[in-house]
């Protein structure tokens, strides 16, 4: 009934503070406004992702004495990321600055234990921990970020992601992650029916904040403690943004569009999945839809993986293979529409 309540206080806080925020917002200027490459025909307000950050913070900060050290680490290595995009929707701060602020909660994870698991503990093993872990978390917090392009999509990822990681930690009895992914998950859905209509967005500060909190949660837990194939499971439940980011990169560059790092977090362009989709026809809603379907299908196997066998689990990431297959294809084909093949 505690973690339960949580839940709910997220959800009613987020709720409650969202219309609040949405004239903050205004009050403070903190607005997108329009242009070329959006979708929304007025300024709109910018701080939704502090009616996320606020309730999951808050319940961080008040159960500090029944959680480890490991939680803390996550509330101020949060707050860093949060500060910081309020910061960046208020002046647009340069791409430079946000990979050391990355790089840096990152350190703060590390430093607090929090790594990935999957490789020996010796020398070799710590250095390639540390490595993939730097490179899981800013790639996630990124690939989340990116993702931010149509009303709903990211949130109602996140809210169905963070679902996915409480169901699994539920019946992996890991009851840190569970509450933490409760009180994620209750806040999105408070805050997704203001998002959804267009009223507010999350802002920096908000999609960041969503990225480094699931890279978090695939980090705290033991998926591949027993079975190797449990690692597929963080991946399978944030499957669309990792393959949104890693298929959108290799075509930004196959088209010379962007040739290094700090080229890659400044551009901005309408060539992720849900752009795709929208070229072949979908209307924004029924992309949003369509890709809350994909992450449904592949977290429904990533649930599967945590009690499934060496052969189950097989035809289950062949499944997810399939599914990224598919969404790869439609990748394609909307770009080749979009440059003129076909016409």
């Amino acid at each position: 009934m505690r973690i339960l309540l949580v839940f709910f206080t997220c959800l009613f806080v987020s709720l409650i503070l969202t219309p609040l925020l949405r004239k903050l917002s205004f009050v403070f200027r903190l607005l997108d406004h329009p242009n070329g490459r959006k979708i929304h025909l007025k300024p709109t307000p910018l701080l939704g992702g502090l009616a996320i950050s606020i309730p999951v913070l808050s319940v961080i900060f008040l159960l500090k004495n029944t959680i480890d050290s490991q939680m803390m680490s996550i509330f101020f290595a949060s707050l860093i990321i949060v500060i910081l995009g309020l910061i960046d929707d208020k002046i647009k701060l340069s791409a430079k600055l946000r990979l050391f602020t990355q790089l840096l909660v990152v350190v703060i994870l590390i430093i607090n234990s929090l790594t990935l698991t999957i490789f020996p503990d010796n020398a070799l093993g710590l250095t390639l921990r540390f490595f993939f872990t730097v490179i899981w978390v800013v790639g996630i917090i990124n690939s989340v970020n990116f993702i931010d392009g149509l009303n709903g999509l990211c949130v109602g990822l996140a809210f169905i992601s963070s679902l996915m990681f409480a169901i699994i930690a539920y019946f992996s009895r890991q009851n840190q992650i569970l509450i933490l992914s409760l009180a994620l998950c209750g806040a999105c859905l408070g805050f997704l029916p203001f998002n959804l209509s267009g009223k507010i967005f999350l802002g920096e500060s908000g999609s960041t904040f969503l990225g480094f909190l699931l890279a978090t949660l695939a980090i705290m837990g033991v998926w591949a403690e027993d079975n190797f194939v449990g690692v597929c499971i963080p991946v399978l439940i944030l499957g669309v943004p990792i393959f949104d980011m890693i298929l959108t990169t290799i075509m930004r560059i196959k088209e010379k569009k962007v040739a290094s790092i700090k080229e890659w977090l400044e551009y901005t362009g309408k060539d992720h999945f849900h752009h795709r989709l929208v070229d072949l026809g979908l209307s924004p809603g029924g992309a949003v839809i369509f890709i809350y379907l994909v992450n449904i299908c592949l977290g429904i196997s990533a649930m599967a993986l945590l009690r499934a066998t060496w052969k189950i689990a097989i035809l289950l990431i062949i499944q997810a293979a399939s599914i990224f297959a598919m969404i790869g294809v439609l990748m394609v084909v909307a770009s080749r529409r979009q440059s003129g093949w076909g016409k």
